[in-house]
């Protein structure tokens, strides 16, 4: 186990955490979005190009833009996945990893409300 490699259930906290901590203007925007812990992206996550050169995908949204939705709203839920192995190998200390997983969080939602990577700051 690395310094830095938080435990499911820490990583599943944490992430739980970040949603709390936005602020109620947005939080009351977030509807229908789950957040998934995967250990590892699927093949077909790695086609998503990373803009800002990071060699490790530590998260990604899978879902329509409330920008770009229509009237009717979709389903399924929108997903934020977190990938706990990236994000554990990239991390040298617990904190960083916290730190991480909250700021791919928040990247990731930034998404959900149609920012694309250069509107971000960089996390």
């Amino acid at each position: 186990m690395q310094n830095g490699e938080l435990t499911l259930a820490e990583f599943e906290r944490v992430a739980e955490e970040a949603l709390d901590s936005l602020p109620a203007r947005f939080a009351d925007l977030v509807e229908n979005v789950v957040i998934a812990v995967e250990e590892e992206p699927s093949p077909s996550d790695h086609g998503v190009v990373d803009l800002r050169g990071q060699t490790e995908l530590l998260g990604i949204y899978r879902g329509v833009a409330l920008t770009a939705r229509g009237i009717a709203a979709p389903l399924l839920p929108d997903q934020i996945a977190l990938f706990r192995g990236p994000i554990n190998r990239v991390s040298r200390t617990r904190e960083e990893a916290v730190r991480r997983v909250r700021d791919t969080v928040i990247h990731e939602l930034g998404h959900y409300f149609g920012l694309d990577d250069e509107a971000m700051p960089p996390g």
